[in-house]
């Protein structure tokens, strides 16, 4: 369903290609399963883990900690992520890990849950956090988030607001989500991503605005219409085309003529070798062989045309004329 070059091709910079890999192969397996095969949708979910990764090259949360990653410890941000109200280093214990950086003693416990019910010897995430970065669960925790959230109703919409809502829960980075959008979609749409590739699909697509190389509002909407309008994860499966059957009157015919064609070229070149052996025969023999091949000759030469006539019968109840 996706490939590590598009997702390359996506990413700015220097993307860490085992980042890129575990996306794909959770994709690949389970995708389906989350409706991240209708390209519309993964467009919008691409363009969160470009932003929340850095382009793949983060795949843990870099701990500072700053001010915020302080409050994951203590306060009443701690205490909507699960985690303790004492300070006693569960904010850093439980910090973002994975491509949507799965944040909070609770989302680790809640995703252990879910991936139990995948496979029952999946790893305890509470316990062990860094499981998390093992794969298929590093991309499958996205997935799950994702899933969790019901993020594909906004997808539908293409709202990058409410998805970035979901996602963040507010609208940090919404510049930079706006721009991969605009990325993932061009190359899923089998586009480049400069700017002469931007102008190409807006000459394109007239309703995405004019072909100024500027992915605003218009030209958003159209990479939408166009991704809705397309599946190209979809297999064309060849249907098999039954081979002619000939009808049972004509095939008792031919079989009937052919046969006796068969017969008489049988008789006649049996003759003609008999012939050449009758040489030095008594004359009288000779004459007499030669009566009975004449015979065989006139028959086959009077059949003939009944013969070439009863195959283009054939010919004709084969290809549907008779």
């Amino acid at each position: 369903m996706i490939t590590v070059d598009q997702l390359r091709a996506m990413a700015l910079g220097r993307p860490d290609e085992s980042n890129m890999a575990s996306l794909a192969v959770a994709l690949n397996a389970y995708g389906q399963r989350f409706g991240l095969e209708k390209p519309h949708r993964l467009a919008h979910f691409l363009a969160q883990v470009l932003h929340e990764t850095g382009s793949f090259r983060w795949d843990t949360e870099i701990w500072g900690p700053t001010k915020q990653q302080e409050k994951y410890d203590t306060g009443a941000l701690a205490k909507k992520l699960g985690n303790t109200p004492a300070k006693d280093g569960d904010g850093k214990r439980y910090r973002g890990r994975g491509p949507f950086h799965l944040t909070g003693r609770a989302n680790y416990r809640a995703f252990t849950k879910w991936a139990k019910g995948i496979d029952p010897d999946a790893p305890n995430f509470e316990k062990e956090p860094d499981a998390i970065l093992t794969d298929p669960w590093e991309g499958l925790s996205a997935l799950w988030y994702w899933e969790s959230r019901d993020i594909n109703r906004y997808a539908d919409d293409n709202s990058l607001e409410m998805v970035t809502r979901a996602i963040n829960d507010g609208l940090n980075g919404l510049d930079s989500r706006m721009m991969y959008y605009g990325r993932a979609a061009l190359v899923l749409l089998g586009y480049g991503t400069d700017r002469a590739e931007i102008e190409r699909f807006q000459r394109e697509h007239p309703d995405a605005g004019p072909a100024d190389g500027i992915i605003g509002p218009k030209t958003r909407m159209a990479l939408h219409k166009a991704l809705k309008g397309r599946n190209p994860f979809a297999q064309e499966i060849p249907v098999p085309v039954p081979r002619p059957t000939v009808p049972e009157t004509v095939e008792e015919e031919v079989q009937r003529r052919t046969g006796l064609w068969g017969w008489l070229t049988t008789f006649l070149g049996g003759g003609g070798a008999g012939l050449t052996a009758l040489f030095g025969s008594d004359w009288r023999t000779v004459i007499a062989f030669g009566a009975v091949m004449l015979a065989g000759l006139l028959i086959l030469i009077v059949l003939g045309p009944q013969i070439v006539r009863a195959i283009g019968r054939i010919r004709d109840a084969v290809e549907g004329r008779a």
